[in-house]
Parts: C-alpha cells; structure tokens; sequence
C-alpha cells in the first residue's frame, strides 16, 4: 500500500477529530492487519470504487463514541442510542471527505459509498493485493482506530465529463 493513498486519510483524521474533539490527537500505534479484522466497538464503515478501491472503518469503543459524541453534540447519551451511531458516521464522513479531497487533487477519480454502521464482530480483511493499515489516534474521548484497506484499482479510470473532454481538445 502506497504512503499517497494512505497519508491522507491519517491527515484527514488527525484534524478532524482535533477539531471535532476540542483538543491534540496523537498516533499511539501503527500496525499492518494480515489478520481478519476484530471490531473494537462502535464503527462506521465507507467503501471506495474507481481508480482507488477499498474501504476505511473508524471504530471505537462504545464509551468513547459516547464521549465523542457529547463533544459534538454537546449531549451525553447511552451507547445503544442511533444518535452516537449516525455521529460516528458523521465523523466518518467528514474524514473521508478530506481525504477524499486531497486524493482528487492528486488526480484519482473514484466514487465514494455512504458510511454505514459496521456491524459484525469479525469479517474484512486484506487479500493478496490489498493490505491493511490500522492506525490508532489517542484523543481526548478515548482512542480512535482508523483501519484502512486500499489499493491501486485496474478498473479504468472514470470518463471525463464532456465540458472538460472539450476544454481540454482545444
């Protein structure tokens, strides 16, 4: 797995939860995942098709996904209620929409799948050609995993809209 693909998403989460949590996040582990992956609790999964293919989790544990919620929301519910679910999805979705970001500006062409609530207790995992990188940042909620498998695609890359096939002929 290539450091382009990857150090945006690091980045992306680095200051969005900063931001998000009102306080420095800091990277207390990395480690490649050639194992199935074991949830940690709470997690919000988004999957990516096109020029890059894979997906990313964001996972915590249920009391931290409490905390984090209350800072968001500046609300304190139980771990069972769908509020700090659809706010870890949220927050999934304010990361990817970074990172996304900055992997357009580098030229990849993909399509983004809504994040969805990643339910069972085991399941992904890399393959051959995919590895996984999992990434956990210590904040001030309690630690947050991001766990990303991408790769490279061989799908062609996505057709150019017509305005920008035109602009780029003459």
């Amino acid at each position: 797995m290539k450091m382009e693909l990857l150090q945006p998403f690091i980045n992306a989460a680095d200051a969005v939860l900063a931001e998000n949590l009102g306080g420095a996040t800091r990277i207390e582990e990395v480690s490649m995942e050639p194992e199935v992956y074991q949830r940690k609790g709470i997690a919000a999964e988004v999957a990516l098709a096109g020029d890059i293919a894979g997906r990313v989790i964001f996972d915590m544990a249920p009391d931290t996904a409490v905390k984090i919620t209350g800072a968001m929301g500046r609300v304190l519910l139980p771990a069972s209620d769908d509020f700090v679910r659809e706010t870890i999805c949220e927050l999934a979705s304010q990361v990817i929409g970074n990172a996304v970001t900055s992997l357009n500006d580098q030229g990849f062409r993909f399509k983004v799948f809504p994040p969805h609530l990643h339910s069972s207790e085991e399941g992904l995992h890399g393959s051959c050609d995919t590895e996984t990188l999992v990434v956990c940042f210590d904040t001030p909620s309690g630690l947050v995993y991001l766990n990303i498998a991408m790769r490279h695609s061989t799908v062609t890359r996505f057709p150019l809209p017509v305005s920008q096939l035109q602009a780029s002929s003459g």
